[in-house]
């Protein structure tokens, strides 16, 4: 960041063997169903697009996005949907894709929301976990990896919107 180092945590091998050992996990469990990966924008869409190469079935792809009301905080719950979804998802099997779930808020808001449009079933995949700032306990089936309060960029993560496109997560100095 501002042209210092990046303490990588997570690098772009460790990124991609993960990611394939995921989608061919998700790829067994959803064998013969109906699959729609829905990524939370902008965070997923890196995970999302190599994910999504990693599942060996025929799938569809959504996107939804979110947005926090303004003069509220991300740990309020106070959040809205700023891009819906394009396809209906009643009758098939939802994989909802995230980069972080940090304190759950926004993915338990989600589900709500997601489970009210009669999917066949709805799960959650999430490429980063942060146990220790759960703030409720939401079921997740798949986790790429568990971090810690620690604050990450890259790979889709971003500080001020930038630093989405490194291939690594790194460690934002403080």
């Amino acid at each position: 960041m501002n042209g210092m180092l990046d303490k990588i945590a997570f690098s772009e091998e460790t990124l991609q063997k993960r990611i394939s050992e995921l989608g061919e996990e998700i790829g067994e469990d959803y064998r013969g169903k109906e699959l729609i990966l829905v990524g939370v924008m902008k965070g997923s869409l890196f995970f999302l697009c190599d994910l999504a190469r990693k599942i060996d079935l025929p799938l569809q792809i959504d996107l939804i996005s979110i947005g926090i009301y303004p003069n509220a905080t991300g740990r309020t719950g106070a959040v809205r949907i700023t891009k819906d979804l394009d396809y209906d998802i009643s009758g098939k099997h939802v994989l909802l894709i995230e980069d972080i779930v940090r304190s759950g808020l926004t993915t338990g808001y989600l589900m709500q929301n997601l489970e009210s449009r009669g999917a066949a079933s709805i799960q959650i995949c999430t490429l980063l976990l942060s146990p220790e700032e759960q703030l409720i306990q939401i079921p997740i089936a798949y986790v790429g990896f568990e971090v810690n309060k620690t604050r990450l960029w890259g790979y889709g993560l971003d500080v001020e919107e930038k630093g989405r496109n490194l291939p690594h997560i790194a460690i934002i100095p403080t």
